[in-house]
């Protein structure tokens, strides 16, 4: 993408330049040649300096460069000029989708898992540019919401940090397709869903095949974040005492990331959790949107015009 003119046949105005340039000219011939007819001031300059010559020219003129500069900068900004700047209009919608099931209360992430995302999620959040919206869902035997997009990160992160640990089972394809509408329900902005988990699909009524599936209509990009350790984690025990351990369907997660455009992550502990969100947060990419400047050349008109006036009324009230 280049730069450009919203309004390009603004720029006709320009050629107003010439007679305006031809009259001044007209002008000057004709009040040297007044001055020479009925003053002895030519003969003055003449015995002057260049040096000083060219401050006469220079005091003599300068008005006019500037009245012209002013009406340059003014045509200009009416033809809307624009300039390709990452990011800084639109922004990006970021939707958090947190696993938040009974498993996610193991301790091998201090205190706790669902802790440990919790923390790792501000981090992400805090490191978001200005006109970006954050919201989050949670999902365990079903998804609900615990933040609305917003582009208020503090509040943001209020939500997140009072977000409960629930029981029960673990809805994937509800968390997704749920984040997935949230991440669209403010549109013409990059879309973008970062879905943690750390268990197996085994709730809910969308299947992760279905999520996928609506966010690649949507075109939503989904980072997942697969949450486990390197060893076996013991959630409990069965009515026969046996050990129940927890699982991680990295397939699943792997397919989600690599069908919507996202990336996948494996995280094995409270660092790594941590080093994750950051990467993802610098891995978004920012689409090139065209910017206005003509408040630039209004400025500048503004400031020229300021300058003229200056050097008539103030510096120079006699204009030689």
């Amino acid at each position: 993408m280049r730069a450009g003119f919203t309004n390009p046949e603004a720029l006709l105005l320009l050629l107003l330049f010439i007679p305006i340039f031809i009259y001044y000219k007209q002008y000057i011939d004709k009040k040297k040649k007044v001055s020479m007819k009925f003053s002895s001031s030519h003969i003055l300059k003449e015995s002057l300096n260049k040096k000083t010559q060219r401050k006469l020219w220079f005091r003599q003129h300068l008005p006019f460069i500037l009245s012209v500069l002013t009406i340059f900068f003014l045509i200009i900004a009416i033809s809307d000029p624009y300039i390709p700047l990452k990011g800084v209009k639109k922004g990006v919608n970021v939707v958090l989708a947190i696993d938040d099931s009974g498993s996610m209360a193991a301790t091998d992430y201090k205190p706790t898992r669902l802790e440990a995302a919790k923390r790792a999620a501000e981090i992400l959040i805090r490191s978001l540019k200005p006109k970006d919206y954050i919201g989050i869902v949670v999902f365990a035997d079903g998804a609900t919401t615990a933040s609305y997009l917003t582009p208020f990160k503090d509040r943001a992160i209020e939500k997140l940090r009072n977000i409960k640990q629930k029981q029960g089972r673990t809805a994937i394809g509800d968390g997704l397709a749920s984040a997935i509408d949230m991440a669209t329900s403010i549109p013409n902005k990059k879309r973008i869903v970062i879905l943690l988990s750390d268990g197996v699909n085994n709730a809910g009524s969308i299947s992760p095949d279905e999520a996928i599936q609506y966010a690649k209509d949507s075109k939503v990009q989904v980072y997942t974040v697969g949450l486990g350790s390197e060893g076996k984690v013991v959630l409990g025990y069965d009515w026969f005492g046996n050990p129940q351990y927890a699982e991680l369907d990295e397939t699943t997660l792997k397919k989600i990331a690599q069908e919507t455009g996202g990336k996948y992550f494996k995280s094995v502990n409270d660092k790594t959790l941590d080093e994750i969100y950051k990467t993802i947060s610098k891995d978004i990419k920012r689409e090139w949107e065209d910017t206005s400047i003509k408040d630039w050349f209004i400025y500048l008109a503004l400031i020229t015009q300021l300058i003229n006036v200056y050097l008539i009324y103030i510096k120079y009230p006699i204009i030689v």
